[in-house]
């Protein structure tokens, strides 16, 4: 097969941390409050900012807090669970490692004697429609690692008595969270958007609120998850008082990425690109004789961590290999808990452009590889 000749503009198609933005630049953190406490007037009053711009752009009600904490997403996730569980039984759904390490702590960790798990393979969802309302549930809402989402949240009861627990980084910035029915969501500034890794947002409803105010978890708890001091919400935490010390340059990043969010058109416009670019990987796979979808359910693909699976396991690794050498795209071999496979980051900072420009350099690499 004859050998491409033009380049994706940009090879960074890995999923987290997620390519920057189109056109970044150095310049955009010019303004970064370098050497400046986060507790100074300038530093909470960025922190603050990054927190109402995440607030307009994923359309989160008023009445719901919005923080940044530390620990990326993992750690956002982690302080709502040690947080929050315990006065309820729990459903917790997995479908790829991420959910299978939430089932772990809560199960091994947590040591929690009311908990029911509903797993399913890479490739395919278990059945929501098990999901208790009298009790908590715990899920991702895209499975980063396996390419298979939730098609809605129209399983999730609106009279629920327990709270919904969502694992929300992949999905946020790139998909329509329906917000009534997510208690508590978290993310990590590394995904959608591109941001710099290490810093996680939580989201929490009035809900999750009372519950935090009204329960004493039977465990310590470490310093990093504490929202509640005697009994009250440390309100400052969602305004800009973080519980550790924050990366000031990182925090600039973030804002940059966040008015270019703005710029393009809010929400629609990231949901849009990245469906564009789903759309482009779907085009191609469904003309490619060798690549095709891990997830089975067209209504359950992933818009943003596209993965793909090859008939021989022995391909994806070595042709990935291939093209980073080759300086065509970056990290784009399978999760290494996943199926062996290939996993291509579709978000909004994608270029649909550079997508179309990859395409005919994974068909050279897989002929090179193969031989065929």
């Amino acid at each position: 097969m004859t050998r491409p000749v033009l380049r994706p503009g940009n090879p960074c198609f890995s999923s987290g941390p997620c390519a920057k933005r189109p056109g970044w630049t150095l310049d955009g953190l010019a303004g970064a409050a370098l050497g400046r406490s986060h507790r100074s007037t300038e530093g909470k009053a960025r922190l603050a900012e990054l927190i109402d711009r995440s607030r307009a752009v994923l359309g989160i009600p008023a009445d719901y807090r919005v923080g940044i904490v530390p620990a990326s997403d993992t750690g956002a996730f982690e302080l709502a669970l040690w947080s929050l569980l315990g006065p309820r039984g729990v459903d917790v759904f997995a479908w790829e490692s991420f959910g299978e390490t939430w089932i772990a702590d809560i199960a091994g960790q947590l040591k929690l004697d009311d908990v029911r798990t509903f797993e399913a393979l890479y490739g395919r969802l278990p059945d929501l429609g098990r999901a208790a309302p009298d009790r908590d549930i715990v899920f991702t809402w895209n499975g980063t690692t396996s390419g298979v989402r939730v098609p809605d949240g129209d399983w999730i009861a609106e009279d629920r008595s327990g709270l919904t627990l969502c694992d929300a980084t992949s999905a946020a910035f790139a998909m329509d969270l329906p917000w009534p029915k997510l208690d508590v969501a978290t993310w990590s500034w590394q995904k959608a958007l591109g941001g710099e890794a290490q810093h996680g947002m939580v989201v929490l409803s009035p809900r999750a609120v009372e519950r935090l105010q009204g329960h004493t978890p039977a465990w310590p708890m470490p310093k990093i998850f504490r929202l509640v001091q005697d009994g009250a919400l440390v309100e400052g935490v969602f305004r800009g008082e973080t519980i550790n010390t924050p990366s000031m340059l990182a925090v600039e990043d973030h804002l940059d990425a966040l008015k270019w969010a703005e710029h393009i058109g809010g929400l629609p416009a990231l949901i849009a690109r990245s469906e564009a670019n789903f759309e482009a990987i779907e085009a191609w796979v469904a003309g490619s004789s060798w690549a095709s979808f891990l997830a089975e359910d067209a209504a359950t693909r992933s818009c943003t961590s596209v993965c793909l699976k090859v008939a021989d396991p022995a391909v994806p690794k070595r042709l990935a290999t291939l093209l980073e050498a080759e300086g065509v795209a970056y990290d784009i071999d399978a999760y290494r808990h996943a199926p062996p496979g290939l996993r291509i980051w579709a978000g909004a900072t994608i270029e649909t452009g550079d997508l179309r420009l990859l395409f005919p350099w994974l068909d050279w690499a897989f002929a090179q590889v193969t031989g065929s």
